[in-house]
């Protein structure tokens, strides 16, 4: 077969969730399957490093996709085209975006509905083409993949697809995530902070990752609880967030919080795993890698008890209600207080974790490709 991957969002040195999610599962997939040829289909200049075997070749079909209006342009014109073009037997989508003028079968992977829950948190344009093309792209796609059973039945409830339409493949955790040695944490910390122990929060600063809270829980458990302990705050802006700004200049603690942008995943792994814990109080998520890489490093986990995090995290977190300021400074203030129940939270979290690897992922993702091959030859 001749597969075409939507892999405008594997950017070489530039990779997020979605994107992380593609490289470690096409990485496995075009290795596994030699029998098949791979098109990637990019919307700009490539790394060839990203053309992981021989039966893989690059395209690119211009211009850069990262405004709704170049969103329609790009799905529902200059694609179907291209598959055309490209004499496409199948086509995979793993940011979930589609062309509705292609029928060529379709496995779209939608990871989370968030702009369906929380519009306010996306720039209007943004929110008005995810919330009128993603119910027609759900019911359009041959089949559909999510990344949580959280997602699944959100999915089913939301826009009606039946449940045996869709197929949960979890995230995995990357092979850099490990525990850190003794030394290694020192060093970390020395690194991070400058000795002080932290607490890390990981992840794109957008509304739903609710920063502005955390900010508020912490200047709450500095005024309650003194000490030496900083936050640390990883990852770059997406959207602007005018409660987090004003929650930032109002803080009588600022000095005790770090915001380093985005990091690398070697110095990633070196500022989560030197974390006295990960605060990760984000009240929608259809999965939360950080939780998955956290228990993979032995580091305690204070997560919501909101959407797919119980599901991903099970007894190897501290819950908390993301939307009271005073719960999250409860949580954290209780984790790390308590070196007994860091020690809880850090076996649980190793044993845990290792049901999310990318092979698993890679695998699933397979089968449910074929899966969806089989759907298309019963329509």
């Amino acid at each position: 077969m001749r597969i075409v991957v939507n892999t405008r969002l594997l950017l070489s040195g530039k990779l997020e969730g979605i994107g992380w999610f593609t490289h470690e599962t096409l990485s496995r997939i075009v290795k596994a399957h030699p029998e098949h040829r791979f098109i990637f289909l990019f919307d700009r200049a490539f790394d060839t490093k990203s053309i992981y075997a021989d039966n893989v070749e690059g395209a690119v079909l211009f211009p850069p996709t990262r405004h709704p209006l170049l969103y329609r342009l790009w799905f529902n014109w200059l694609l179907p085209r291209k598959l055309k073009a490209l004499k496409a037997d199948a086509f995979i989508s793993p940011d979930g975006y589609l062309s509705l003028r292609s029928n060529v079968p379709t496995l779209a992977v939608m990871h989370d509905l968030n702009f369906e829950h929380h519009p306010e948190d996306l720039p209007k344009a943004y929110r008005d083409y995810y919330r009128s093309y993603f119910p027609r792209f759900a019911k359009h796609a041959t089949r559909l993949a999510t990344v949580s059973d959280y997602s699944r039945q959100d999915i089913v409830r939301t826009y009606g697809v039946p449940e045996n339409r869709i197929d949960v493949v979890h995230n995995g955790v990357g092979d850099v995530y490990r525990p850190l040695t003794a030394a290694e944490k020192e060093d970390a910390v020395r690194e991070f902070t400058g000795g002080d122990p932290y607490l890390i929060c990981i992840g794109s600063l957008n509304p739903r990752k609710n920063i502005a809270r955390l900010l508020q829980a912490f200047d709450k458990l500095m005024e309650e609880h003194p000490s030496d302990l900083r936050l640390l705050i990883v990852g770059e802006r997406m959207w602007h967030d005018a409660h987090m700004e004003r929650t930032w200049k109002g803080m009588r603690h600022k000095d005790r919080v770090i915001f380093t942008g985005r990091l690398q995943q070697a110095r990633l792994h070196r500022a989560l795993g030197g974390a006295t814990a990960l605060a990760f109080v984000s009240y929608f998520e259809g999965f939360g890698i950080p939780v998955a890489e956290a228990m993979r490093c032995g580091v305690p986990v204070v997560a919501a008890n909101a959407t797919s995090l119980p599901e991903v995290a099970g007894d190897a977190a501290h819950y908390c209600d993301p939307f009271s300021v005073d719960d999250i400074a409860r949580a954290l203030h209780e984790v790390c207080s308590d070196a007994a129940l860091r020690e809880r939270l850090s076996r649980a979290g190793i044993e845990r974790a290792q049901r999310y690897t990318w092979e698993n992922a890679a695998e699933a993702l397979w089968k449910s490709f074929e899966r969806m091959m089989d759907d298309a030859t019963k329509r």
